[in-house]
């Protein structure tokens, strides 16, 4: 022991956990009055703290559906491929997406002035802002949404949450969200730009001459083969060039469809041989009388389908339901005065002793 003593330097003792203990253990009263004066201190400044009340709402987005088109969609055949954008995803994403844009950010900053509640200059800063306070998710189990919003003011709260669901309602009344509004424009566009064609075949036809005398060149049956024949055909076409933009030519997609446009062009040819051959002196009336009908036949086709689909998007509609309504919160969610108090209290009193023990460290030794 007296061997260990002298390895020591001059002036410095070993510090043992009784050394340590020592002055804390002096100063007893000190220690056992110090959570409660940290604890009130603590609990004094959890009320300067500004209150952050939450407010949540939940909805149910519109749900996918099978809807009285898909079997007419069928018909189609080449077409239906196109027309739904080759597969459908869930909504839920999307609306998240929404919600979570910039548009909709703005509307909701511009309508409660979030940059002069937040004391914010720039605009990108008050979206951050938003979206720091706002939390949008949904359960994978029942497919519902929930948006919540934190504010220092319940019933702005509640509004901003509310707000959210009404930003969506007018997001998907103006964009085409669901698979009967897609099908609904993609139809509606193609409705209005083969009503245009109808008009010029029909112009066509009349100042071609046509007459009863036409029409016995060229058998009714055979110009609504050749109609459909081209129908298809176009269908066909503008869906392996839509295809090719994201496949490559040797898959087994685009190589089977184009199977199919080779065999429907070999038919339309073959008819349009045929007609010319039974023709006789009279072409032209032919020709424009197959253009008429292939026009009157695609665009009979399309508004069918359009029909189809805006009823579809009627009854699917705007069905964003709100399940609970979000309602200015009785409660806030920070500051959490019982955790600041008994935080401060016992941080208080660890390092009281702390300082205690050091100071009778550092104090020098009486001689």
């Amino acid at each position: 022991m007296a061997d260990h003593d002298q390895s020591l330097p001059e002036g410095e003792s070993e510090l043992s956990l009784q050394e340590f203990l020592r002055p804390i253990s002096q100063r007893w009263r000190m220690l056992l009055a110090a959570p409660f004066v940290f604890g009130a201190i603590g609990a004094g400044v959890s009320y300067l703290i500004t209150p952050v009340f939450e407010s949540h709402t939940t909805f149910l987005p519109p749900q996918q559906q099978q809807s009285s088109a898909a079997a007419a969609l069928a018909s189609l055949g080449s077409l239906t491929g196109l027309a739904t954008g080759g597969g459908i995803k869930s909504p839920v994403d999307e609306y998240i997406g929404l919600m979570q844009s910039e548009t909709v950010q703005d509307r909701i900053i511009d309508r409660f002035k979030l940059m002069q509640v937040y004391e914010l200059k720039y605009r990108d800063q008050t979206r951050v802002a938003l979206a720091h306070r706002s939390k949008i998710a949904a359960d994978k189990k029942s497919g519902m949404i929930t948006v919540q919003v934190e504010d220092t003011d319940p019933q702005r709260a509640a509004e901003m949450a509310n707000q959210y669901v009404q930003e969506l309602r007018a997001m998907t009344s103006t964009l085409a969200v669901s698979e009967a509004q897609q099908r609904r424009v993609f139809f509606e566009n193609q409705l209005q730009a083969t009503k245009v064609r109808l008009v010029a075949a029909q112009t066509a036809l009349q100042a071609s001459g046509f007459d009863a005398g036409a029409i016995k060149a060229e058998p009714h049956a055979t110009a609504e083969a050749y109609a459909k024949a081209r129908a298809d055909l176009a269908s066909a076409q503008v869906r392996l060039e839509t295809m090719r933009g994201s496949m490559a030519d040797t898959s087994p997609q685009v190589m089977q469809l184009s199977i199919t446009v080779a065999a429907l062009q070999r038919q339309v040819d073959s008819l349009e041989r045929s007609g010319a051959d039974a023709s006789g002196s009279s072409p032209d009336y032919i020709g424009k009388y197959r253009e008429f009908k292939y026009q009157e036949t695609l665009f009979d086709l399309m508004a069918k389908q359009y029909e189809l689909a805006r009823a579809d998007e009627s009854r699917e509609g705007a069905l964003i339901q709100v399940v609970d309504p979000a309602r200015p919160a009785e409660r806030r969610i920070w500051p959490k005065r019982a955790l600041i108090t008994l935080g401060a209290a016992i941080g208080g009193t660890l390092l009281l002793g702390l300082i205690i023990a050091l100071a009778a460290r550092l104090r020098p030794a009486k001689p």
